[in-house]
């Protein structure tokens, strides 16, 4: 519910999302790319499963008049990170009601020109990150430049190496990108290929859902790809 928080303080306060093709990355319920169709002009919802697909399908059906957006511009889509990206073309079967989460070639392009990502709650086991990050950085090499906002919550376990409660899962998730600060406005060329990131201070962002507690583990970032 943070991303979401964020995603609407930015289109109450400023225009950086009005018109942009969005993308929300395992999206579970749709939320944020729900509130992100206020202001785009295009939006990806993804997950994987004909189950939490057709949620989400519902949710943007329920939505849609409340929120004030337009049902056509919001595409509910399957993205398996298994498949990393570019996820195959298919084609809608009548027989199949799948089917009409499969991506068309042209919506691939499309969604290689989003300029901006959203992941919430995605790092929870290792060996999902290395997926989503492998699919990440797929998509962030192509087409567009492109900003990756990601919200996560530390989890902790006790770790029989260092006898001790450690975030483990954490520690995986910093290893994907260079952590620095104000990222986003460097023209920096000693960098090296890959994702750089940015820790973004929680007091900017205003809490309008009252239904979750922001605890001290909750982060959110913004991820940038750095190009060769």
């Amino acid at each position: 519910m943070l991303l979401t928080d964020f995603v609407l303080h930015k289109s109450f306060t400023s225009s950086e999302f009005d018109g942009v093709t969005a993308m929300e990355i395992g999206a579970g319920t749709g939320l944020v790319g729900l509130a992100q169709a206020r202001a785009a002009g295009r939006v990806f919802i993804t997950d994987r499963g004909t189950d939490i697909l057709d949620n989400c399908l519902a949710n943007v059906r329920l939505n849609s008049s409340m929120l004030k957006f337009d049902e056509a511009k919001v595409h509910v889509r399957e993205l398996d990170w298994k498949m990393s990206w570019p996820p195959p073309v298919g084609t809608h079967d009548a027989s199949d009601p799948s089917s009409i989460y499969s991506w068309s070639a042209s919506e691939i392009k499309e969604a290689e020109q989003a300029t901006m990502l959203f992941a919430a709650d995605v790092i929870y086991s290792d060996d999902l990150t290395d997926l989503f990050f492998d699919t990440v950085r797929q998509l962030m090499s192509r087409g567009a430049k492109k900003v990756l906002y990601l919200t996560l919550e530390k989890r902790y376990n006790f770790s029989l190496d260092e006898l001790d409660v450690v975030a483990n899962g954490y520690k995986h998730f910093q290893s994907f990108f260079v952590a620095q600060d104000g990222c986003g406005g460097q023209e920096n060329s000693t960098l090296k290929p890959g994702l750089v990131g940015e820790q973004i201070d929680l007091a900017s962002v205003p809490q309008y859902i009252r239904e979750y507690n922001r605890g001290k583990d909750l982060e959110m970032w913004k991820l940038m790809y750095w190009p060769d």
